[in-house]
This record gives structure tokens, C-alpha cells and sequence, in this order.
């Protein structure tokens, strides 16, 4: 695109040079850009994308938000997250890894022991009141020391945690108890305030960290989320074979198998919980 050699007080596009890119008049893309259209085709849409250079977890968030800017009629309140009885074979299968099964808001509906000792072998699932609210990953990753403790570069973590959590209000814009949670991360984390603030998205289905446990030492472990829908995903934590993680993995079984069964909560619980 040519520029002529102009000076720019702000690096990036200008409305008018975007709106060429995506091949739109420009009083149409400031229409857009306001608020004031509703009704952008998807072929318009992956247009402005192509010209950001969004990626497609980005691409997805823009259609996310243009239908959620669209009028509606009364909110429903969104479905009660449970555990399915699949899900629940699967966990059950998933003995020797670490698993955990996670809603949409990243509360913990299950997890299997080694699940339990991987991520969060400090909450005694005994403790008065820890039955009765689920542990929620985005909540122990910014404000519980130990967690914090557990990520070795801890702000990818942190990103992928907000960036997710950003994917998911674009698609349920309606559901008050993820306001109340960004809410309540925003007030007491000046570090969550100011990624929410950036607006990055990132859909974090696969990612390597490098974690130090504090019964098994530094290990390596490769998160990925398995899900089918919008329901609630099993995250597993698999390690390379013939590593030092790998056998760092296979002494935190050893030193979790004598604990009572997986921690609270339990798929029982799960299936009865709420929304």
C-alpha cells in the first residue's frame, strides 16, 4: 500500500486504508466500527479479518462479537455445567495422567487424582467449604501463591488463562457469573486487569510449561484440552517418553497412590452442580 512518505503520529492502518484492504467503502467500515451496522455478511467479516492478519482464534472472537452486538430477546441463563457420563468414563480411563475436567468459566466440575496432585495437591479436598464452591483454574492461577509457584513462566500461563477466558464472553455475552468472575480477578489483580484490558484472545488447546512441583521437582508437561462443543473439556497433562518429566510424573503417582480417592469435587457432585 502506498504511503507517499507521510509522517503517522500512531503506527497501524488508518480507517480508510483498512477499509481498501477489505475491500469496503470506508463510511461503511466507520459504520462498523461504531456499531452502527449490524448486519455485516461473514464474507465481510473474514475480509476485515484477512486485513487485521488476525489468526483463526481471532477471526472466530470478531464473528463471536458482531452476533453478540446483534438485538435479542430476554436472556436465557446459561445450562448447568455437568460432567457427562462419558467424560466420566474417560477421566476414569485417564488413571495414570493428569486430568481435570473444566467448564467454560474454568471452574473444575472433576479431576482425577493425579489431576488433583498435579494442579492443585495443596487443596486438602476435606477443607470446610471446598465441596461446596468448585476451584476454579483462572482464579488459583492469578491470586493462589502456590499455583503461581507451580508455572515457571508464569505470565504464558496467565495469558492463556485470559485469553481464553476473553474467547469465551465473546461467545456467551449474557453469562453473569463470568462477569462476576472477571470482575472479582480484575479488583484484586492488577496483572489480570491489565491483560484483560489488551483484549488478546488465544484458545490455549495446546501448550507446553515447564512446572516446578514442589514433591517431584521441574518437569515438562504438554496441556492440551479435549472437547467436542461448547460443553465442558477434559485438560490432560502428557509428558515426553523416556524423559525426566515422564519419570517425574511417575513419582508423583507413586507418592499420591496411597491418598483417598480423587478430590472433591466428585462426578456426583459435578452432575448436581450449577450453572
Amino acid at each position: 500500500m502506498p504511503t507517499y512518505g507521510e509522517r503517522r503520529r500512531v503506527p497501524g492502518l488508518r480507517r480508510e486504508e483498512l477499509a481498501l484492504l477489505a475491500g469496503v467503502s470506508p463510511s461503511y467500515y466507520a459504520r462498523l466500527e461504531q456499531g452502527h451496522s449490524l448486519n455485516a455478511s461473514p464474507e465481510v467479516l473474514d475480509a476485515i479479518a484477512r486485513a487485521l492478519r488476525l489468526d483463526e482464534s481471532e477471526r472466530l472472537h470478531l464473528h463471536d462479537l458482531t452476533r453478540s452486538a446483534k438485538p435479542r430477546g430476554r436472556g436465557r441463563r446459561p445450562a448447568p455445567e455437568r460432567v457427562s457420563e462419558a467424560a466420566g468414563q474417560l477421566l476414569d480411563a485417564l488413571a495414570d495422567v493428569p486430568a481435570i475436567v473444566i467448564g467454560r468459566r474454568s471452574d473444575v466440575l472433576a479431576w482425577n487424582r493425579l489431576g488433583h496432585a498435579l494442579f492443585a495437591g495443596h487443596l486438602d479436598p476435606g477443607a470446610p467449604g471446598l465441596a461446596a464452591r468448585r476451584p476454579n483454574m483462572a482464579r488459583l492461577v492469578f491470586l493462589d501463591p502456590h499455583v503461581r509457584e507451580l508455572y515457571t513462566h508464569w505470565p504464558a500461563k496467565a495469558g492463556a488463562v485470559v485469553g481464553n477466558l476473553r474467547l469465551v464472553a465473546g461467545r456467551c455475552p449474557e453469562d453473569s457469573a463470568l462477569h462476576a468472575l472477571v470482575g472479582e480477578l480484575s479488583a484484586k489483580s492488577e496483572e489480570f486487569a491489565a491483560m484483560w484490558a489488551d483484549h488478546r484472545v488465544r484458545a490455549c488447546d495446546v501448550a507446553d510449561y515447564e512446572m516446578r512441583h514442589p514433591l517431584v521437582g521441574t518437569l515438562t508437561v504438554t496441556q492440551q484440552t479435549l472437547s467436542h462443543g461448547p460443553g465442558p473439556g477434559i485438560v490432560v497433562a502428557t509428558t515426553e517418553a523416556g524423559s525426566p518429566s515422564r519419570t517425574a510424573l511417575a513419582l508423583l503417582a507413586q507418592a499420591t497412590a496411597q491418598t483417598t480417592a480423587p478430590a472433591v469435587p466428585s462426578r456426583a457432585k459435578a452432575r448436581a452442580g450449577t450453572g
